[in-house]
C-alpha cells in the first residue's frame, strides 16, 4: 500500500516541479503563446489534483498506526497545491515589464488606467472561471457518489433477493418435513392401531380357549 503511495508521491513532486516552473513562464509571454502554456498548465492542474485524490484514497486504506506520517505529509502537499493554483491564477492576469511596455507602447501613463482596468476584469473572469470549475467538480464528485451509492444499493438487493430464495427453499424444505412428519404420524398411528387389535385378539382367543378347556374339565369330571 505506502509503495503505491511513494510512486503517486514521486509523479506529483515531478508535475509539481513542472508546474512551478511553467506557471513562472506565464507572465513573460502574450498571445497564443501564453494561451497555449496555460492550457498547458491547466492540464497538469488536473493531473495534480487527481493524484492528490489517489494518495488521499492510498492513505485512507492505510493502518490506523501507520497513518498519521502520510496524513501529514497529505496536508503539505495539498498546501503546496493551493499555493500553486493561486499562484497560477496571479500568473494569468499579472505581466512581465516586457510585455507590458508592448501592450501599453509608447503612451504608457495614460494607458495605466486601462491596463488596471482590463487586470481587474481578467481577475474577476477567473474568479467566475474557478468557481464554475470548483462547481463542476463537486457536481462530479456528487454524480460519482451517486453511481457508487447505486451500485451499493443493487449489490445490497442482490443480496436480498438471495436471501429471499434462500429462505423459500428452507420454508419448502419446512414443508416436506412437516409433510413427511404426518405421514410417519400416520403410519405410527396405524401400526398402534394393528398392535392393539392384535392384542385385543389374543386376549379374546385366550379367553374362549381357557373357557373350552373349563368346559372339558368339568364335563370328564361330572361323567366320572
Amino acid at each position: 500500500m505506502s509503495s503505491d503511495f511513494e510512486t503517486y508521491e514521486q509523479d506529483f513532486g515531478t508535475l509539481t516541479a513542472e508546474l512551478t516552473s511553467k506557471i513562472g513562464k506565464i507572465p513573460k509571454l502574450s498571445g497564443d503563446e501564453k494561451k497555449h502554456l496555460v492550457v498547458n498548465v491547466e492540464k497538469q492542474m488536473e493531473e495534480a489534483r487527481e493524484l492528490l485524490e489517489q494518495m488521499d484514497l492510498e492513505v485512507r486504506d492505510i493502518p490506523p498506526q501507520s497513518r498519521g506520517m502520510y496524513s501529514n505529509r497529505m496536508r503539505s502537499y495539498k498546501q503546496e497545491m493551493d499555493k500553486l493554483e493561486t499562484d497560477f491564477k496571479r500568473s494569468r492576469i499579472a505581466y512581465s515589464d516586457e510585455v507590458r511596455n508592448e501592450l501599453l507602447g509608447d503612451d504608457g501613463n495614460s494607458s495605466e488606467s486601462q491596463l488596471i482596468k482590463l487586470r481587474e476584469e481578467r481577475a474577476h473572469l477567473l474568479d467566475n472561471t474557478e468557481k464554475l470549475e470548483r462547481s463542476s467538480r463537486r457536481l462530479e464528485a456528487g454524480y460519482q457518489i451517486a453511481v457508487e451509492t447505486e451500485q451499493v444499493g443493487q449489490e445490497i438487493l442482490e443480496n436480498l433477493s438471495h436471501d429471499r430464495e434462500k429462505i423459500q427453499r428452507a420454508r419448502e424444505r419446512l414443508r416436506e418435513t412437516d409433510a413427511n412428519l404426518g405421514k410417519s404420524s400416520r403410519i405410527l398411528t396405524g401400526m398402534l392401531r394393528r398392535i392393539i387389535q392384535n392384542r385385543i385378539l389374543l386376549f379374546v382367543l385366550g379367553a374362549v380357549i381357557l373357557f373350552t378347556i373349563i368346559l372339558a374339565i368339568y364335563f370328564s369330571v361330572r361323567r366320572h
